[in-house]
């Protein structure tokens, strides 16, 4: 029996999955799937007064590495140039305090590791 028909649709309830782990940490979920020419954001989130930029990394099988590993200083920029026009789009007066975060999803069931401030501007 297939669980997932893609790997998108697996990557997809990662997604998912990763904002209800980050709801049940106390993050309240404000937007999913940002995307801008250049970037995209997987998750916003924000814990108390600070807005949390997240991306979600699924492998079903680690022999090919770690999903923290394949955020590349490549995809850090295209996430930061993302969250740089969310800001501006959102928040052109007054941009609130920001951080990047990594939620790490191996396997089926899915587990979970959360890495706040996993990288900066």
């Amino acid at each position: 029996m297939q669980l997932f028909k893609k790997s998108e649709d697996s990557g997809a309830k990662a997604e998912s999955a990763a904002a209800k782990y980050l709801q049940k940490k106390g993050l309240k979920f404000i937007e999913k799937n940002y995307r801008v020419k250049g970037g995209e954001i997987d998750l916003i989130m924000k814990q108390d007064d600070v807005l949390v930029f997240v991306e979600v990394k699924f492998r079903k099988k680690t022999e090919y590495g770690l999903p923290a590993e394949s955020v590349t200083r490549t995809k850090q920029q295209r996430i930061i140039l993302a969250a740089h026009q969310y800001i501006q789009s959102k928040f052109s007066h007054s941009p609130p305090s920001c951080r990047f975060d990594v939620v790490a999803v191996r396997g089926i069931p899915f587990e979970f590791e959360w890495i706040s401030g996993a990288f900066e501007v």
